[in-house]
C-alpha cells in the first residue's frame, strides 16, 4: 500500500474532532473487525476525539462488537470512514454521505472509487490487515489496544478462512503474528467463528445431501425461504455454509442461491480457480476473484449465471 495514502489518511484523523466509521450491511467478520478494529486504534491513539461505529445490528457477531447509537448531528464536521465496503449501495447506515470528508478503505476492486480519500489494497487478505498494516507504518504515532489488535485479528482470520484461502501472504502472516503480541486468546477467536448453532449444522448435512454437480464441476444449491423457515434458519446464518462444496473434490465453482422474503435469491459464489467475480459483476453483484456475492431477481437469472459458471469450468486447465 502507498505510503502516501497512508499520510494522507493520518493527516485527515488529525484534523477532525469527530470520527464516524461504517461497514457494509449483513456484515462478516473482515466488516466488523476492521470497522470495530480502527476504531479502538482510534479511541486508544486519541482519547480526545469521538470515535463512533455505525450500521445496523450485528447478529450473531456481537461477541466481537456492538455498533453505537450515532445521531444526525454527529456527522455535522465529522470525518466518516468506510471499510470494508466496495460500492456505496452496499454501506450500512445511508447517513455515511452527511459528514464534512470520506475516506474509503477497502481490499476489494475498487470498480467504485467513492470518496476524498480513496485507500484500496487487493492484495491484501482483509481489510482488517490494511488498518493493522497502517497502524505498523505509525507504531510510534499510534497506540494499538488489546482489543484492536483481538477485533483485527478477528477480521483477518475471517477473511483468510484461518489463513486457508489464497489470500493468505507471507505479510498475512506477520502482520498476524505481530497482533498474537497483544493480550487476547486467539483460539478463542477462531473457536467462536467455527461455532454454529445446531439448526446451522442441519442446513450444513442438507447442502451436502442436496448438492447438485456438474459433470463439469458446477454446484447448485438453492435455499428456498420455506426450506429456511423449515430450518429456522436466518439469511446471515447462510454465511457458515457457504465453504461446504469447496470441501467436496469434484466441486471447482459452485454458487449457494437464497431465496429473500422479496422474492429475489442471494447469490453466494465461490470458486477453487476460475475467476468468478466478473460474472457477480453481470448480475449486480461484485467481489473477488474467487469469493463474491450477486443478486438474481428469479431462478431463471440463476440458472443463467450457473450458465455462465459452465462456460468457465469448461475453459479452465485449457
Amino acid at each position: 500500500m502507498s505510503k502516501s495514502i497512508y499520510a494522507q489518511i493520518f493527516e485527515m484523523i488529525k484534523q477532525y474532532q469527530t470520527i464516524i466509521i461504517h461497514r457494509h450491511m449483513r456484515p462478516d467478520p473482515d466488516a466488523i473487525g476492521s470497522q470495530a478494529g480502527l476504531a479502538e486504534l482510534l479511541k486508544a491513539s486519541f482519547p480526545e476525539k469521538k470515535i463512533l461505529t455505525a450500521g445496523e445490528t450485528v447478529g450473531d457477531l456481537g461477541f466481537l462488537a456492538e455498533m453505537d447509537k450515532v445521531e444526525d448531528a454527529d456527522y455535522s464536521e465529522a470525518l466518516v470512514i468506510v471499510t470494508d465496503t466496495a460500492n456505496t449501495p452496499r454501506i450500512s447506515d445511508k447517513r455515511y454521505s452527511l459528514g464534512d470528508a470520506l475516506i474509503k478503505i477497502d481490499h476489494h476492486p475498487n470498480d467504485d472509487s467513492y470518496g476524498d480519500i480513496v485507500c484500496v489494497n487487493t492484495e491484501a487478505s482483509s481489510c482488517s490487515e490494511i488498518i493493522a498494516d497502517f497502524y505498523l507504518s505509525y507504531e510510534s504515532q499510534l497506540t494499538l489496544s488489546n482489543e484492536a489488535a483481538r477485533l483485527l485479528y478477528a477480521g483477518i482470520i475471517g477473511d483468510t478462512g484461518r489463513f486457508l484461502y489464497p489470500s493468505t501472504t507471507p505479510k498475512t502472516m506477520r502482520i498476524a503474528a505481530a497482533l498474537m503480541e497483544y493480550d487476547f486468546v486467539p483460539n478463542e477467536i477462531s473457536n467462536q467463528l467455527n461455532t454454529m448453532p445446531r439448526k446451522v449444522a442441519h442446513l450444513s448435512g442438507y447442502v451436502l445431501q442436496n448438492l447438485e454437480i456438474s459433470s463439469t464441476g458446477v454446484g447448485k444449491v438453492v435455499l428456498t425461504t420455506d426450506l429456511m423457515n423449515e430450518f429456522g434458519v436466518t439469511d446471515t446464518e447462510t454465511a457458515q455454509i457457504v465453504s461446504l462444496p469447496g470441501t467436496i473434490d469434484e466441486v471447482l465453482v459452485w454458487g449457494i442461491f437464497v431465496e429473500q422474503s422479496e422474492g429475489y435469491f442471494r447469490c453466494r459464489l465461490r470458486s477453487k480457480g476460475p475467476v468468478i467475480n466478473e460474472v457477480a459483476k453481470r448480475h449486480n453483484g461484485g467481489g473477488h476473484p474467487l469469493a463474491s456475492g450477486a443478486n438474481a431477481k428469479d431462478l431463471n437469472e440463476v440458472n443463467q449465471i450457473l450458465s455462465e459458471f459452465e462456460d468457465l469450468a469448461k475453459d479452465w486447465g485449457k
